[in-house]
């Protein structure tokens, strides 16, 4: 195919990846830890892990998962946050050639029987604080082994200092669960210590994760992540970055969670790679926490979502943390608004630089130059990666026409975890992803989304993109966020329902349409607007419409 993008690759930045360079998440690992081991690898409330040290201690739980019987494939869930245990865990798993399968702390009792259940794990490693849960849905499914964790387990100062950092974080302290069978982290940690580790043999076929999706359409679903889905999309990025980010070794913060594909492979996976310093966020929504710990740790790299970086540049301090350093800003997992965008650039002096992926794609699809000036479009398609825009009948549409994105590439998944049908619908002929986005590419190779299919407003058969309307409405002053969706109407079939939380409550229904009016058309202009406290959304900050598509207002 005619790979238009090329065109406007940067100099230096291949066409293609070297697989063969990188095979599997444990060469990674054992790379990252030869090459810059006496080095920071992460940072959670002052207390630091060296490669050395995160080398040592994979290397125990792995050793230890070992003698507890479980073999290569076996799934382990790890439902933690940000915290010294995640990577620990993590990497560990993988030595042991196990599949992970990365869970919300925050799922109720019903969201973690069903991924348990779905995904048959056999071990899962948890922080206590969510331990309750597990504790209810562990008859009920096949772990074998329950390992509880505290916060401050790896934490070396007092321990009052971590209950008030617990309690400063809204987070309900609950004392380690007495689950029949269940084992101490640290125990398990500290037999894996006199133990030798087996090598396994692992290769880039593995499957290294089960990552589940969001469920927005139905059933989460469990993406079958190979270890070579997972290296490619790390080469792919590195290469796109260049040689300057491994020589500096630098300082990203990691606000996202760690357990959601966007930080897993770009926050987690690459940067341990190339060898920089991760300071772990515990608590994101905590903002003048996270704001102190922006103050006290300069660093070049960032990563987030629309709504974190709207909620920070809200957060009084913002203004005042050191940007000297700050390389990349780097938004995913949701549209970034050009109000957002703008704002950002102008407190902090740096681009904030858009990129698209989906969990299918582990996940990174495209990204924009880090010299590219906010242009609303998601970037260019990284190397080896092959986009078409296609019709409902699977045809090519040409440059500038909207359809469905679809993706190639080595980063695509497998399929999902025992749902052939499910993959049947999304992988098509010629090894394409249909990714549900629908968007266009431009004569340069760009690729602009306009929004998710199922998100698509139709009235009176005119497509709405719920972007464009929320683009519009957080340009007024009084307004903080907005998730437009579509609400039934008898006459025009649907029409356009806007829900908002005001910065300022003199705000009134009318105000906010009127200004619509002024850059909207008017099928476009929200009918109706519902004020709310806040707006639902994921773990790692995306809108969930599809929870306000199901409010009864707006039915």
């Amino acid at each position: 195919m005619d790979r238009i993008w090329l065109k406007s690759y940067p100099p230096g930045v291949p066409a293609e990846i070297e697989p063969e360079r990188l095979t599997s998440l444990v060469q990674l690992l054992e790379h990252a830890c030869t090459a810059h081991r006496d080095r920071p690898a992460y940072e959670q409330l002052g207390k630091v892990l060296s490669f050395a040290h995160l080398d040592e201690l994979s290397r125990a739980f792995a050793a230890w998962l070992q003698s507890a019987g479980l073999a290569k494939g076996e799934r382990i869930a790890i439902m933690l946050p940000n915290t010294l245990q995640y990577p620990i865990a993590l990497f560990g798993a993988l030595r042991a050639g196990l599949t992970v399968v990365n869970t919300n702390p925050l799922y109720t009792a019903r969201e973690l029987e069903h991924q348990l259940i779905d995904s048959g794990a056999s071990a899962i490693v948890v922080l206590e604080n969510f331990a309750h849960v597990v504790a209810e849905v562990a008859p009920h499914c096949k772990l074998k082994h329950i390992l509880v964790t505290a916060i401050g387990d790896f934490l070396s100062f007092p321990k009052s200092h971590i209950v008030n950092y617990i309690v400063r974080h809204r987070r309900k302290q609950v004392p380690a669960w007495r689950i029949p069978g269940a084992l101490s982290f640290r125990d398990a940690m500290r037999s894996g210590r006199r133990m030798m580790l087996q090598p396994v043999e692992v290769v880039p076929e593995d499957l290294a994760f089960l990552q589940y999706t969001g469920g927005t359409t139905g059933v989460a679903k469990g993406a079958m992540l190979s270890h070579g889905n997972l290296c490619a999309n790390i080469l792919q990025a590195r290469a796109w970055l260049g040689s300057r980010f491994e020589e500096e070794r630098g300082v990203l913060i990691t606000a996202i969670p760690l357990y959601h594909v966007f930080a897993l492979t770009v926050n987690c996976l690459l940067f341990t790679y190339i060898g920089w310093k991760n300071v772990l966020i515990v608590n994101a929504r905590d903002f003048p926490a996270l704001v102190a710990e922006m103050k006290a740790q300069p660093f070049a790299f960032f990563s987030g979502v629309n709504t974190l970086f709207n909620a920070l540049l809200n957060t009084p301090g913002f203004d005042k943390v050191d940007f000297s350093r700050l390389k990349v800003t780097l938004g995913g997992g949701m549209a970034v608004q050009a109000s957002v965008a703008q704002r950002w650039k102008e407190v902090t002096g740096n681009i904030l630089t858009q990129a698209w992926g989906l969990t299918e794609t582990s996940p990174g699809v495209a990204i924009n130059l880090m010299t590219d000036e906010f242009n609303g479009s998601v970037g260019l398609p990284l190397p080896s990666t092959d986009i078409a825009v296609k019709d409902d009948a699977g045809n090519d549409l040409p440059t500038g026409q909207s359809g469905e994105i679809c993706v190639r590439g080595p980063q695509v998944m497998r399929g999902y975890w025992h749902r052939p049908e499910e993959t049947a619908k999304v992988m098509v002929a010629g090894g394409w992803l249909r990714t549900g986005d629908v968007g266009y590419l431009d004569e340069r190779g760009y690729v602009y989304l306009q929004d998710r299919k199922k998100d698509l407003i139709l009235v009176s058969g005119f497509n709405v993109y719920p972007n464009e309307v929320e683009d519009v409405a957080v340009t007024h002053p009084g307004v903080l966020e907005a998730a437009a969706v579509a609400q039934p109407d008898p006459h025009s079939g649907e029409v356009v329902a806007l829900y908002v939380v005001l910065k300022d409550p003199n705000v009134t229904e009318q105000d906010i349409i009127a200004h619509c009016r002024k850059s909207l058309a008017g099928y476009k202009v929200p009918r109706h607007v519902y004020f709310r406290r806040e707006l639902p959304k994921s773990n790692v900050g995306k809108v969930l419409r599809k929870e306000l598509r199901a409010d009864p207002s707006s039915q």
